[in-house]
């Protein structure tokens, strides 16, 4: 079941409770982690219109939006967890130096213990199941913390998980800050964190009282780069889909586009046309638009709409936490929409003279969660590779890495530390002891022991400082 929002000592019986299940050994047997991915499956596919529902409240998600970003996405990742987690959970052999023969080395992956999973509210489902998919994988317990910002979905997982999945292993942990920093008081064995770089560093200073290993999730302001030769309909429309989605609140949106001087007025009225078509004249009356998550976030976005030039979109409704699709010029890098994540419907486009000119924008800033470009430039390409760091960098279209279980999902700098998704989730949760074997006989050990004559200095140049891994011989 799932502990009580406010009761310390109830989330402290939680947490006893799954440090002992992992120090019994269930969590071990490869037969107990597939039960509770397939079982979280089930779970997922059973009330999938109560997620529906849980999402529509806490964002006016709609049910495509629901599915393809996070319910479909997660049963995807389960499915490819499910068919390689034996290959993942096999030891691996390591070759052995030639002053070592006889022994045998191998890698050991053995799951970390108690994990604690913070997620954030704007995907309170997906980005809560996702980490849980590989810390259950790697045999871990896990403390899942929801966001009290998306309350509906927070509800809904306190009593399905812990009804689908081990109790006894996996527990749910609702409320707010309070419950939170208590949490972040207790020892685990990892924490992974999704959200802003604020509380990350919150978490960062929490975790090191007790040497925690994190991961961490933020987020930064991804940009996009658009010049000339590349199909700017097509570009408009990638963009504005991964903008707009989920009402821009997305931690790896588009947050601001740099486009070349000969491809702005074009691209400007693409992204028109493309919003548009997507979500009406009037996107607050379609069922494909989402909402705000709280006043508080209105009010910051709307904040933002005070400088620069509309170029469509704008309008707003604080009672049904409404904010139009917008698309705004006439902003410059010290602007305040241009001073931290934007994290809602507000694209503000930047004209630049060339790539060049792009990567000294995007590299005199923090290192973003992931980099786009619409570019037919080879060239170009290849110095957006070669002379920017971020998360991820996708070409001809944003977001889509995300949904790749073999790319690893993560930051950079600012913008995160860790990655996670697929195997690289498997790794996280895991540790990979390193196991040695030597037999007492022969004992070629004895060749070096004290006290030492230059027979020993011989043997140690010969088959120590100049030798190979015995394996590598073999060839």
């Amino acid at each position: 079941m799932s502990t009580s929002v406010t009761d310390q000592t109830a989330i402290s019986t939680a947490l006893g409770r799954v440090r002992a299940t992992f120090a019994a050994g269930t969590t071990r047997p490869r037969s107990w982690r597939a039960a509770q991915l397939t079982a979280m499956r089930t779970m997922l596919l059973t009330h999938s219109t109560e997620f529906e529902q849980a999402l529509h409240s806490d964002l006016r998600k709609s049910p495509v939006e629901a599915q393809l970003a996070e319910i479909g996405s997660s049963i995807a990742e389960i499915d490819h967890t499910l068919r390689r987690l034996r290959g993942w959970m096999r030891p691996s052999r390591v070759r052995t130096p030639m002053s070592l023969f006889p022994a045998t080395a191998r890698i050991v992956p053995e799951p970390l213990g108690v994990v604690l999973i913070i997620a954030p509210w704007n995907y309170p489902l997906q980005l809560s199941i996702s980490p849980m998919i590989g810390a259950l994988a790697a045999g871990n317990t896990v403390v899942l913390k929801p966001s009290e910002l998306a309350p509906a979905t927070s509800a809904l997982l306190a009593r399905l998980l812990p009804a689908y999945l081990d109790a006894q292993a996996v527990t749910v942990v609702e409320g707010g800050v309070e419950e939170t920093t208590y949490l972040l008081t207790q020892p685990f064995d990892h924490i992974l964190y999704t959200g802003n770089g604020t509380v990350g560093r919150i978490v960062a200073t929490a975790a090191a009282e007790h040497l925690t290993p994190i991961t961490l999730e933020l987020g930064g302001k991804s940009p996009v780069f658009v010049d000339e030769t590349t199909d700017l309909a097509v570009a408009a429309r990638r963009i504005a889909w991964a903008k707009f989605l989920n009402a821009g609140q997305t931690c790896v949106a588009p947050d601001y586009v740099l486009v070349t001087e000969a491809a702005r007025q074009p691209l400007l009225a693409e992204l028109t046309a493309a919003i548009t078509e997507m979500f009406g004249a009037d996107p607050q009356r379609g069922n494909s638009y989402g909402r705000i998550v709280n006043q508080r976030h209105f009010r910051r976005l709307r904040a933002l709409l005070a400088e620069g030039d509309l170029v469509t979109g704008g309008g707003s409704d604080e009672a049904d936490l409404y904010i139009e699709p917008t698309v705004l010029t006439g902003v410059t890098g010290e602007s305040a929409v241009m001073a931290e994540e934007i994290f809602g419907p507000i694209l503000p486009v930047l004209t630049v003279a060339g790539v060049g000119e792009a990567i000294s924008f995007i590299t005199a800033r923090d290192k973003p969660l992931a980099l786009y470009a619409f570019t037919g430039s080879a060239a170009a390409r290849d110095r957006l590779l070669q002379e920017t760091s971020s998360g991820a960098l996708n070409f001809g279209i944003p977001m889509a890495h995300t949904s790749v279980s073999g790319l690893p999902f993560g930051g950079v700098g600012a913008s995160g530390m860790g990655a996670y998704h697929g195997k690289f989730s498997f790794d996280t949760f895991t540790h990979r002891k390193p196991v040695l074997s030597k037999p007492s006989f022969p004992d070629t050990m004895r060749l070096l022991y004290p006290p030492y004559t230059d027979r020993t200095l011989k043997l140690v140049k010969r088959f120590i400082v100049r030798s190979e891994p015995l394996l590598s011989r073999r060839r």
